[in-house]
């Protein structure tokens, strides 16, 4: 039994971001996603932060990484470079270090955060 068969899944050789639910492609969500990050992050200034590079100096080439600190821990996203301007927050640096939050733990911080104890 392949993995595909296994897990029910289907590999459709295609360009990922033009891949649609009918409403939105996997690009325009990323877009939304960036965009609404930073305008969160402009709505709190003092707790934003950007930079170019990662704690121990490295970089991905095109993107920088965008921060929010939370009393529930932190939020950070790697962005497009063509939006750093959109970025109006405190630039650091060096990032802080990252703490190893996965998505699940971003939506638990935001979750926390926004008072919703599901």
């Amino acid at each position: 039994m392949t993995e595909q068969e296994f897990t029910g899944s289907l590999i459709i050789p295609c360009e990922t971001g033009k891949v649609s639910d009918g409403y939105h492609t996997f690009d325009e969500l990323y877009e939304h996603r960036c965009l609404l990050f930073l305008a969160l992050m402009r709505s709190h200034p003092h707790q934003s932060w950007k930079s170019r590079k990662h704690h121990d100096g490295s970089v991905f080439e095109g993107w920088f990484i965008a921060g929010l600190i939370l009393p529930s821990g932190a939020v950070t996203y790697h962005l497009p470079d063509r939006m750093w301007n959109l970025c109006r927050c405190h630039e650091v640096e060096l990032a802080p270090e990252w703490d190893g939050h996965t998505s699940k733990d971003v939506i638990d911080r935001l979750t926390q955060w926004l008072g919703d104890d599901r």
